[in-house]
């Protein structure tokens, strides 16, 4: 054990784009555990655009992280000290915790033990077992409803729960068409994920952006997941059929804007009869077990794939961090911390 605890702390509140003035880090004692807790030596952080919103003092569905707090994340370690006998030393633990090398745990909302099978990698259960996969699989199986037959839109398609979403609308049978970022991104969309069209949103605008959506899709959208928002989001709405679903998971494009734009072309939602839904997989936490082992099954088979994109050391976090807003990552983003 280390004897003092590192934490990547925010200091101040971002306006607009994160600096690295808004972030420091600082060295503590250990945690000590008590009474019906544990102290986990994180070994591995992921770095998700819902940290972003945790660090503004806005209403959402999490308390903002307070200042001098440690960045709030989801990681995954290994228990070095407890006062809970369910969760015993040497045992691997997720759950939400925070940008530090130790962190203190307790049973209870979304801590898990981890007992990795063989041949997956313990970072797969931050990713397609984290809430990466739940997200996805609960985004499109329980707000998309999806038949067999239709056909979705997914913006952020090469991200890691947009392509996620693309490979299980393929196993629900539907078509599949993806927004992504530059040739190399909708190549892989379509090589390694299996969508069957990819639209580089690059230099296009909503008319231009709703064209090519159009001319992939002339029969209109059943379902779109939506991961970025602005121009993707109101090219998609352009081209909705009759009761076409939204699931709105994500706005990336918008977590820096000083002021929030929002969708421009609701209209079309009316005459579609369509809808449009949050996507929050913690609504369905009672159903995680059975989710999970699921994705399990299908990564085993190899019907689901996924990349990881690891970054090490603590004292990365800004930097890594921020690689979620510019592009220059690959699959889920990881922070690796021992």
């Amino acid at each position: 054990m280390l004897k003092e605890n590192r934490r990547f702390r925010l200091v101040s509140r971002p306006q607009g784009t994160p600096q690295a003035d808004n972030f420091s880090f600082d060295r503590q004692p250990l945690p000590v555990a008590g009474d019906g807790q544990f102290v986990v030596r994180n070994h591995y952080a992921s770095l998700d655009p819902a940290m972003r919103g945790w660090m503004d003092d806005l209403p959402s569905y999490m308390p903002p992280i307070e200042l001098g707090d440690a960045v709030r994340a989801a990681t995954i370690g290994v228990i070095v000290e407890s006062k809970t006998p369910d969760y015993p030393v040497g045992q691997w633990v997720a759950g939400l915790h925070a940008l530090e090398d130790y962190s203190l745990g307790a049973p209870g909302g979304t801590t898990r033990r981890i007992e990795p099978a063989a041949g997956v990698p313990i970072t797969n259960y931050l990713s397609i077992m984290g809430g990466v996969g739940l997200t996805a699989y609960f985004g499109f199986f329980e707000e998309c409803r999806p038949k067999a037959g239709d056909t979705i839109l997914v913006s952020g398609a090469a991200g890691a729960v947009g392509s996620l979403v693309g490979q299980m609308a393929s196993l629900a049978g539907c078509r599949t068409i993806g927004i992504a970022g530059g040739p190399e991104k909708c190549g892989r969309i379509l090589a390694r994920y299996g969508f069957s069209a990819a639209i580089d949103y690059k230099g296009k605008d909503v008319k231009e952006l709703a064209a090519a959506i159009k001319a992939a899709a002339p029969d209109g959208l059943d379902i779109v997941f939506e991961n970025v928002g602005g121009i993707p989001l109101d090219a998609a709405l352009l081209n909705l059929r009759k009761g076409a679903r939204v699931a709105l998971c994500g706005l990336i494009s918008e977590y820096n804007a000083p002021e929030r734009i929002g969708a421009r072309n609701l209209w079309p939602l009316i005459p579609a009869h369509a809808s449009i839904r949050g996507v929050l997989a913690t609504e369905f936490m009672t159903e995680f077990p059975a989710a999970r082992a699921q994705l399990e099954r299908w990564l085993v088979a190899g019907r689901l794939k996924i990349d990881e994109h690891v970054e090490t050391g603590l004292d990365q976090a800004y930097a890594a961090f921020m690689r979620l807003f510019d592009g220059r990552h690959d699959g889920k983003l990881l922070l690796k911390i021992v």
